[in-house]
């Protein structure tokens, strides 16, 4: 039977994790879901000890890294699909019926299009191409489901890339031409357009697509992300 296990990275989401667990589990139908894997990266505030009052969600310690906590999460699941979500991202209702009809169609990987929580003309321009299947329109926001067999064939998320990881994956899922579009909104915020400014934020990911497009390396990526971003 088709069973769905939920991935979640965290790192310092006391905030949002638990609206997020109990929406997950309000919006989907147990009997598709095999587990929710919350993996901690090292966080210092009181996400761990929210995760752990929730008994039926298994908690995950792992070196910091979403790629890293991404792919130890997919070993403790037991579900034949793995649904990797990000802790500030809520798929739509019913997004496990959406998921499985999907898989049963012989369609192994994909992603919903993707809705900010803002009113900028842009982000909700943005958020209209995600609809499209141009790999340029895709990012880790719009969450990623993928069957076991298929993430175990392709090698999982690579792990030199402390950012970018989702990018090198769905570039991979379109190079076998094995990746859909579910034409359901993913909510998904806008924390960080809002903290460091939409164009000044857009212009920081351009730089970054640009410098992956020209070869730069994982690292070369992750220390202008650094820079200009993470702090």
């Amino acid at each position: 039977m088709t069973k769905i296990s939920i991935i979640i990275p965290i790192l310092n989401e006391a905030k949002n994790i638990a609206k997020l667990i109990n929406y997950l589990q309000e919006s989907s139908s147990k009997k598709n879901i095999k587990d929710i894997i919350i993996v901690d990266g090292g966080s210092t505030d009181e996400s761990i000890f929210i995760v752990s009052t929730f008994k039926e969600v298994l908690l995950v310690h792992s070196e910091k890294g979403r790629a890293k906590q991404m792919n130890l999460g997919a070993k403790h699941a037991t579900g034949n699909i793995l649904y990797f979500l990000h802790a500030d991202s809520f798929p739509p209702k019913d997004f496990d019926t959406y998921i499985i009809n999907e898989v049963e169609k012989g369609h192994w990987a994909g992603c919903f299009k993707l809705k900010f929580d803002s009113s900028h003309w842009w982000l909700k321009l943005m958020g209209w191409f995600t609809k499209f299947s141009w790999p340029i329109c895709r990012g880790g926001d719009q969450s990623l489901f993928i069957t076991k067999h298929l993430f175990k064939d392709i090698g999982g998320f690579d792990e030199s890339y402390i950012i970018y990881e989702d990018n090198i994956i769905i570039k991979k899922l379109y190079k076998i031409k094995q990746f859909v579009v579910i034409q359901k909104d993913i909510i998904t915020s806008a924390r960080l357009y809002e903290k460091h400014g939409v164009w000044k934020l857009q212009y920081h990911y351009l730089i970054i697509h640009l410098k992956h497009f020209f070869g730069a390396s994982s690292e070369t990526l992750y220390k202008y992300y650094a820079k200009n971003i993470k702090s």
